[in-house]
């Protein structure tokens, strides 16, 4: 890592040095944004990015379809799961900051690091599917977004969208901090969309609190929607990519510069995500509105009963106003492009972290649109756009079902000592995000014992395939439980080198491991190929 490699780590002091009143600069070789060692709310600029990016993923288009649906059918009732989903996932997005910038290795990393080969495989074939279970809703969000502006045919939206890797490498040409502005634009562009969405549909503010602040599950149906909807919030690929993407800043390594980046981290996300949690709430509440109204016809009625993206638009359209449907289109497309790019880093973060191998961004660009573009493409053309709203869910369901394998790992790697330190989880902390992992897993497998048994129960299927469907099934969820009890009681065995110590001989400890020294060159340029030679493979 250069002259970096053998400098002490984390340093004693906590006051301020001659350097205090250094401003914000950006390293020219590295495009790396350095933090000034002052103690000033000004700080809290240089930390101002990371959020957004992360944001993208509770506002993509997978969400936007989960949080249609939900309005369409119980109308408010399930805006609290939102609200949960939304503080669950502050807390989880700040562990994940903190363990990158307290280590200097992301989550990935860590999990190459302490698990044993084949269970390290596993886990990142599972991030992988998790990754591609996320591009899908962008794929198929872009190709309606298109539909709706230009009349494209679905399925040719699907293959257009292909292009937008040559729209992300363009865009990386200009260094990381201009690529995070771009992204906070889009993000309060699609917020401006549905806030104006929100007024022309004037839902009732009343029931819009009642929905929001009493827990309801009502219907049929309502376990499923709202496991997708949690599934679309918190997001397996997001820990990686968090984790990652704050070691793009070059912070102070003293006690004092490591508390207040994890303290500046957590208020950025914090915003972000409360940005993202009004947008999720505006598009349940628009759907709610629209298709409870009283002038209704029957076509409109019918399209709520199974609304989709596509189908959103014209409803709109033909209830709020032609300016409603222009709106919505313009939101999706800028959801659908932003998320490619978080979705495209989470990518090579996870296949450098696992794997200790690099791809150049575009060709991982590509390897992933193929594996979503693929599946999109048949359902679209088999099924229209009914079949590619219905992929979306169960995209959605997939990363739901694959959350453990993300999140207990963090929870484990950020409650160790051996790897925080003086950082580690307290214990009210830890507590409250085991509670969060525990419902969220629990609420995973009732849906999945449930639905297994009706499917068992009520179907015309002969009584030898009943009992050989019965046996494979439940020897899965077997597999799954028993996947999610080694993640849990599976002692953390490995030491991290970069640990908050303050003797001399620990400080020294970054020179025997100076792949993980801080500052991160080797993030930054994977976000930036084109500003710094790398070897790709």
């Amino acid at each position: 890592m250069g002259s970096n490699s053998g400098q002490p780590q984390f340093i004693a002091s906590t006051g301020n040095r001659s350097s205090s009143n250094t401003p914000l600069i950006q390293n020219a070789d590295t495009n790396q944004i350095v933090v000034p060692d002052r103690k000033s709310w000004k700080n809290l600029f240089a930390y101002m990015g990371p959020g957004f990016l992360v944001s993208i993923a509770y506002i993509d288009p997978g969400n936007f379809e989960t949080d249609l649906q939900a309005g369409a059918q119980y109308k408010y009732g399930l805006l609290w799961i939102i609200l949960v989903a939304s503080c669950a996932a502050l807390v989880i997005q700040s562990l994940a900051a903190n363990l990158g910038v307290v280590t200097g290795k992301h989550l990935a990393e860590h999990c190459r690091a302490e698990y044993p080969r084949g269970p390290n495989f596993v886990l990142w074939v599972l991030a992988e599917i998790a990754i591609v279970a996320c591009d899908i809703p962008e794929v198929i969000g872009t190709a309606f977004a298109l539909n709706m502006l230009f009349n494209i045919p679905v399925w040719i939206g699907v293959l257009l969208t292909g292009l937008s890797t040559l729209v992300l490498l363009a865009l990386q040409q200009y260094g990381v901090r201009k690529l995070e502005f771009l992204i906070a634009f889009l993000v309060l562009t699609i917020a401006g969309c549905f806030f104006a969405e929100l007024n022309y549909a004037k839902p009732v503010a009343s029931e819009v609190l009642n929905g929001l602040f009493v827990p309801q599950l009502k219907g049929n149906g309502a376990t499923g929607l709202a496991i997708s909807l949690l599934g679309a919030m918190v997001m397996p690929h997001n820990l990686f990519l968090h984790s990652a993407l704050v070691l793009s800043r070059k912070i102070p390594r003293s006690v004092r510069g490591i508390k207040e980046a994890c303290r500046f981290y957590l208020i950025e996300s914090g915003f972000a995500l409360m940005v993202a949690f009004l947008i999720n709430i505006s598009v349940i509440s628009v759907s709610g509105a629209v298709c409870s109204s009283a002038n209704l016809n029957q076509e409109d009625k019918d399209s709520c009963k199974d609304l989709d993206l596509n189908k959103a638009s014209f409803l709109l359209r033909n209830v709020v106003g032609s300016w409603s449907s222009k709106l919505f289109a313009v939101a999706l497309l800028a959801s659908g492009q932003s998320s490619t790019i978080t979705g495209t880093y989470a990518g090579q973060y996870v296949m450098q972290g696992f794997l200790d191998l690099r791809l150049t961004p575009w060709i991982r660009n590509m390897l992933t649109r193929c594996l979503a573009i693929v599946p999109s493409l048949i359902v679209a053309v088999i099924g229209g756009s009914a079949g590619a709203g219905r992929l979306i869910i169960i995209a959605s369901m997939i990363l739901s079902f694959e959350l453990p394998f993300a999140l207990i790992p963090l929870l484990k790697f950020t409650s160790s000592k051996t790897k925080m330190g003086a950082y580690v989880n307290s214990v009210a902390v830890s507590a409250l995000t085991w509670i969060i992992g525990s419902l969220i897993m629990g609420i995973n497998i009732y849906y999945l014992v449930t639905s297994f048994i009706h499917l068992l129960l009520h179907n015309h299927w002969g009584l030898v395939a009943v009992v050989f469907l019965g046996i494979f099934g439940f020897s899965g969820l077997a597999l799954y439980l028993a996947a999610v009890a080694y993640l849990v009681f599976r002692p953390n065995k490995e030491l991290t080198p970069l640990l908050a110590l303050t003797t001399p001989e620990n400080q020294q400890n970054c020179g025997n491991s100076s792949m993980y020294c801080l500052p991160r060159e080797d993030i930054v340029s994977m976000q930036l190929p084109q500003r710094q030679e790398t070897e790709d493979i």
